[in-house]
């Protein structure tokens, strides 16, 4: 499971104190699948990480635009293929509820695709965002 801690700190305040949102809700997503909680805890800790995981893309595109980020439109892109993976496994649990498929396509379609976007994608514009905002 993919925690959050100072090697994937973008160093952009905003963009870190949200991504520590996201980490934790995956967390408690992933315990409550590990731990085989109740299919009602389960949907809420995934309808509450969809949210926000939507409210922070919409926040992070904002200060794309705001910035003139060169990249702008690969990263939405990017952000509304997860958005359309995340639909699909909420479309999922709806279907199957918590099955051992659920719960590998969690881990790797959404942790692993955190991990990765942050440390990449992120990481390059975050750095873009905060030198335009130092100006």
């Amino acid at each position: 499971m993919y925690k959050l801690d100072s090697t994937l700190e973008t160093g952009h305040a905003k963009i870190d104190s949200q991504h520590r949102q996201i980490f934790a809700a995956y967390g408690d997503l992933a315990e409550a699948l590990q731990g085989k909680k109740g299919r009602d805890e389960i949907g809420k800790t995934l309808e509450f990480l969809t949210g926000y995981v939507r409210m922070h893309f919409e926040m992070e595109e904002g200060l794309q635009l705001q910035s003139g980020y060169p990249d702008y439109q690969r990263h939405r892109r990017i952000h509304a293929e997860f958005k359309s993976t995340v639909d699909r496994l909420n479309g999922q649990f709806g279907r199957d509820g918590p099955s051992d498929e659920f719960i590998a396509s969690v881990t790797r379609l959404v942790g692993d695709w955190l991990f990765n976007h942050v440390r990449g994608d992120d990481f390059r514009m975050a750095a873009f965002v905060k030198s335009k905002e130092l100006h």
